[in-house]
C-alpha cells in the first residue's frame, strides 16, 4: 500500500505502469546534461531521465521510494524480477529457479552461477541472506517486506525463504529492489551489518550512497536528493550489456519535463499528465492504467456513523457515483476500478463485472434505508495528487453525483498528514484515499479483508462477513494461479456489493520518450526500467 508506507515518509508520488505505447516517427535532437550529449544509443551514449524526485537514499534497506526504485533496480539484482510491463509473473534474475512447496511456507531458490558484484567479488547466498536480513532488520520503510519471513542458505548457491504463514506472494515480494541484493563483505567493511540490532548499529548507508554494492548493469557515480543522480554502466555485467555508457536523472517538475523531451533535452520524462501529454507529436507516449487505486470508503461501523455504515446507504452511494464521468476527468489511459484489485495483476475482475452508475437504483436504496436524505462528511488529503489527478477534484465530483442521489456530502480537506490520522484510526465517515501496491500480487489487497488493515479504516471489523473471510483464508494458502485469481475474482464480486469499500478509478500513467530510446515501458514497481531501453 504506497500511500500509507510512503505518505508516514513523507511522499506524495506513485509508481505506476504504462501498457501501451504510441509515437510519431519525429527525430530528437541531443540531450543536454551538466556537459554530457547523447547522439543514439551506443556503449558511450548517455541517456537523460526527468522526474520530479521522490528520494530519500539509494540504500536498498532504507529505500522505499519512486525514484529510489526506479534508479535501486538497475543497481541492484534481485532474486526474482519482472520483464518490461508484464508484472502477472516474475522471472529469474540472481535466482536461476525456484520452487514452493505445497503449503506456500517454503520457497527455495538456485543462484545463478557466475555472477559478480561490480567490484569483482562473486555473489553468493550469504550475501542474498544478509541482504534480507539487513532490510528487515533495519526496520525502515520497506521492512515489513520480511515480516514472518527466515532466510537460510543451506550450501553457496541455495537460498531458502521459509514462512511462518502460506505466503504466495513471496516470489512477487522478492522482485522489490528494497531486497536487492548487496554485497555483504564490501558493506560489512563500511559499517553495516544485518544483525538484529541493524536499525541502530548499521552505519552503511553514508558510503551506499556514494558507492553502490551490487550486482546490477549500472553502478553509482553520483548522488543527490534534489538536483540529479549519475549511473555508469557495469562493464562486467552478467546479463545484457547497457545500451547506455552513462544515465542521468534529473529532478524537474512536469511542466519542465514536457519542453525539455520536446526540445530533445531529455530522453525521458516521467511525470506527465494525461492533460500535459495532450497534443504532443515528435515523441513516443507510453499510456496506460496504472496500478494506484482510487476509492471511497463509508465506515461500516455504527459507533462512527449510524448513516455511513447502513447497508441501503452504502448501496446508494455505490450505485450513485458516475463513474463514466470520473474517467473523463482522470484522461486517457485511466480505467474504472471493477475491483480493489488493479486490472493488470492475476485475480482482477475484468471491466464486465464493474459497478456501474445507475441513477434510479441509488435512489431506491437510499429510500429503502430510512435515512431520508442524509448528510455525511467524506475526509480527503487537499495536499495530494496521484497521476495528475487531485483529490480536490475528484472528490467534487463524488459529492456533486451524490447530491443527485439525495446525499449531502460536506467535503473534508485536510493535509495529508492530518487526514492519515482519522485514516489510520478508522474514525472517517466517509473517506476518499488511494491505494498503491507494495509488491505486484493479489495477495497485498487481503489488507482491505475484515479486520485487517485497511478494512479496519473503514470500520469493517473482523466477523463483519465471514463468507469473504473465509475466501481470504483460502486464497492466502491456495498456490495454484488459476485458483487463487478464481478466489480472489470472488472475494471483489462480494465486495462489490456487501463491503464498505467502492473502487472507484485507476488514474492513467503517461511516460513519454524520445524516438530514439527503443524499449521504452513502464511498470507497476518501478517507474522506468533503465536497463532495458536501447
Amino acid at each position: 500500500m504506497r500511500l500509507s508506507r510512503w505518505a508516514a515518509a513523507g511522499a506524495v508520488a506513485a509508481v505506476a505502469a504504462g501498457v501501451t505505447a504510441c509515437g510519431s516517427s519525429a527525430s530528437s535532437g541531443s540531450p543536454s546534461s551538466g556537459g554530457t550529449s547523447s547522439t543514439s544509443a551506443g556503449s558511450s551514449a548517455t541517456l537523460v531521465v526527468e522526474n520530479a524526485f521522490v528520494l530519500k537514499t539509494l540504500d536498498p534497506g532504507r529505500m522505499f521510494e519512486p525514484t529510489g526504485l526506479m534508479i535501486d533496480r538497475v543497481l541492484y539484482d534481485t532474486l526474482l524480477t519482472y520483464k518490461g510491463s508484464d508484472v502477472s509473473k516474475p522471472v529469474p534474475d540472481l535466482a536461476s529457479s525456484w520452487t514452493a512447496s505445497s503449503d506456500a511456507k517454503t520457497f527455495t531458490f538456485t543462484l545463478r552461477k557466475g555472477v559478480k558484484f561490480a567490484n569483482g567479488d562473486p555473489v553468493t547466498a550469504s550475501d542474498v541472506v544478509f541482504s534480507l536480513n539487513r532490510t528487515k532488520n533495519i526496520a525502515g520503510n520497506p521492512s515489513f517486506l520480511m515480516a514472518g519471513i527466515t532466510a537460510t542458505a543451506p550450501d553457496a548457491n541455495t537460498v531458502v525463504l521459509t514462512s511462518a504463514t502460506p505466503n504466495t506472494a513471496i516470489p512477487a515480494i522478492v522482485t522489490n529492489p528494497a531486497l536487492g541484493i548487496l554485497d555483504a563483505k564490501a558493506v560489512t567493511a563500511d559499517g553495516g551489518t544485518d544483525s538484529a540490532k541493524a536499525a541502530t548499529a548499521d552505519k552503511a548507508e553514508t558510503k551506499l550512497n556514494t558507492v553502490s554494492a551490487g550486482s546490477g548493469p549500472y553502478t553509482l557515480t553520483s548522488f543527490s536528493t534534489t538536483s540529479q543522480v549519475v549511473l555508469t554502466a557495469n562493464p562486467d555485467y552478467w546479463g545484457p550489456k547497457a545500451k547506455y555508457g552513462k544515465i542521468v536523472i534529473r529532478n524537474v517538475e512536469a511542466s519542465v519535463q514536457k519542453l525539455d523531451v520536446l526540445r530533445g533535452e531529455s530522453q525521458i520524462a516521467v511525470d506527465l499528465s494525461p492533460t500535459q501529454a495532450e497534443g504532443m507529436s515528435g515523441v513516443q507516449i507510453v499510456n496506460g492504467a496504472s496500478p494506484n487505486l482510487f476509492f471511497v470508503l463509508s465506515n461500516d461501523s455504527t459507533k462512527v456513523s449510524k448513516t455511513a455504515s447502513n447497508k441501503d446507504f452504502q448501496t446508494a452511494v455505490r450505485d450513485g457515483i458516475n463513474y463514466p464521468s470520473l474517467l473523463q476527468l482522470a484522461g486517457k489511459g485511466s480505467v474504472q476500478a471493477a475491483g480493489v484489485i488493479p486490472s493488470m495483476f492475476l485475480g482482477s475482475l475484468p471491466a464486465s463485472k464493474a459497478p456501474t452508475y445507475d441513477l434510479a437504483k441509488a435512489k431506491a436504496a437510499l429510500a429503502a434505508s430510512g435515512l431520508g436524505h442524509p448528510t455525511v462528511t467524506m475526509t480527503y488529503p487537499s495536499d495530494l495528487s496521484v497521476n495528475g489527478i487531485s483529490f480536490g477534484d475528484l472528490a467534487a465530483r463524488v459529492q456533486q453525483d451524490l447530491a443527485q442521489v439525495g446525499i449531502t456530502v460536506k467535503l473534508q480537506g485536510q493535509s495529508i498528514q492530518v487526514a492519515l490520522n482519522t485514516y489510520r484510526a478508522g474514525t472517517e465517515e466517509m473517506g476518499l484515499w488511494y491505494w498503491g501496491p507494495d509488491y505486484p500480487d493479489p495477495s497485498d489487497y487481503l489488507n482491505f479483508m475484515p479486520g485487517q488493515l485497511v478494512g479496519l479504516r473503514a470500520g469493517w471489523a473482523k466477523g463483519a462477513d465471514p463468507s469473504i473471510e473465509s475466501l481470504a483464508s483460502t486464497a492466502a494458502s491456495t498456490t495454484q494461479d488459476s485458483a487463487r485469481s478464481s478466489i480472489y475474482q470472488q472475494i471483489q464480486e462480494s465486495m462489490n456489493t456487501a463491503s464498505p469499500f467502492m473502487p472507484l478509478i485507476q488514474p492513467a500513467q503517461i511516460v513519454v520518450g524520445t524516438t530514439s530510446v527503443k524499449n521504452l515501458q513502464s511498470n507497476a514497481l518501478w517507474l522506468v526500467n533503465l536497463g532495458e531501453l536501447g
